[in-house]
């Protein structure tokens, strides 16, 4: 499954400490390239702390486009006044028109979609569909048409089902790249990662726990047995820390109490994410990152959360995992069914959706 190139345990290496998530400034390999990264939901929870982060994380000479339909131009003004080289933009969309929206992604190398009404209470990630699905199409039609070769990377929930709507939208324009769609799952890795290292330091520091499947509940899948802990790691302490990691989300919308889900947590993770895939772009080294992917019929599912290395187009290559556990086996077998009728569930709206419109989306 997913088995081309390197294994993810010798790829995967933790960049020096900085500010988000291990990654320090990005290098600037390329001279004379000049990077664009658009954010699209730049005003949101999320979308501040991303913007915030990646005017601290990106290279020199990078412009930072950011779009939202309110409140963008004081979140700019906020961020432009960090003291770095990366040169902000914004614009404010308005309904019924995507003027504004089109000038925000022509011409960016990175486009990233975190738009969309956030998870409350009692909400599941399943509930926000209709209205998140609705949003990331109108969107990723916008870069179709205006970024068709950019790198588009998607952390709107539900990513399980997100991410084959975006897929479809790209198909129907024909600019789709199976290596230049990417979910951003990163978080769930940041999550394992932080809680192992609650129960195994100072003795043991855990710096990479590979998380695949997806990015809901039971279809997150983090690989514990194979990390540096795994050998002091009881298979009851394992499976408290997979459950965990599987709830985590909802432990932040508990404890936030109706005001708002995982922002600063998601921001941070996504700017790492993105910082990674930058550096990727300019070639200054090939990261190794988990994402979710297109398998290309490489796996039972069509599109699942997996190691992947980076590279000057995307996706590089599909890392190889070592050996799972039995109770992981188990895990990713029984999120692999869900994982397919998310896929469906995201694909069927889209057709619906466009045999309802009568016309190309």
């Amino acid at each position: 499954m997913l088995s081309s190139g390197s294994s993810y345990s010798s790829a995967v290496g933790r960049p020096a400490a900085g500010l988000v998530g291990g990654v320090g400034m990005a290098a600037t390999g390329e001279e004379d390239r000049q990077m664009k990264v658009a954010v699209l939901g730049a005003a949101g929870g999320i979308g501040q702390t991303l913007s915030l982060f990646l005017k601290v994380h990106l290279p020199a000479g990078t412009t930072l486009a950011l779009y939202d339909i309110a409140n963008v131009a004081g979140v700019a003004a906020d961020v432009s006044h960090v003291d770095t080289q990366v040169r902000t933009e914004w614009y404010l969309g308005k309904r019924g028109s995507v003027e504004e929206l089109e000038k925000c992604v022509t011409g960016a190398d990175v486009v990233c979609i975190i738009a969309g009404i956030p998870r409350k209470p009692g909400m599941t990630r399943d509930d926000l569909f209709n209205v998140n699905a609705g949003i990331v199409r109108d969107l990723t039609e916008t870069v179709a048409k205006c970024a068709p070769g950019s790198t588009l990377c998607i952390g709107t929930n539900p990513v399980n089902s997100i991410i084959p709507i975006a897929a479809e939208v790209l198909k129907e324009w024909k600019c789709y790249d199976k290596n230049k769609l990417l979910g951003v799952t990163l978080l769930d890795n940041m999550r394992a990662c932080t809680f192992v290292n609650e129960i195994v330091q100072p003795n043991t520091i855990v710096k990479e726990v590979p998380v695949i499947g997806g990015h809901s509940a039971t279809t997150i899948v983090p690989l514990y047995s194979l990390t540096a802990a795994g050998p002091r790691l009881s298979d009851s302490e394992m499976a408290a820390l997979r459950k965990r990691t599987q709830n985590a989300g909802t432990e932040v919308v508990d404890a936030k109490a109706g005001r708002g889900s995982a922002t600063l947590s998601m921001g941070a993770a996504t700017a790492y994410f993105i910082v990674a895939l930058v550096d990727a772009l300019l070639g200054n080294r090939k990261p190794c990152v988990c994402t979710m992917v297109d398998t290309d019929g490489a796996a039972k599912a069509p599109y699942m959360a997996w190691p992947v290395r980076l590279g000057p187009d995307g996706v590089e290559s599909r890392l190889s995992i070592g050996k799972l556990s039995p109770a992981e086996e188990k895990e990713l077998a029984e999120a692999i069914p869900i994982l397919c009728q998310d896929a469906v569930k995201g694909q069927k709206w889209y057709e619906q959706k466009k045999a309802n419109k009568g016309s190309k989306l």
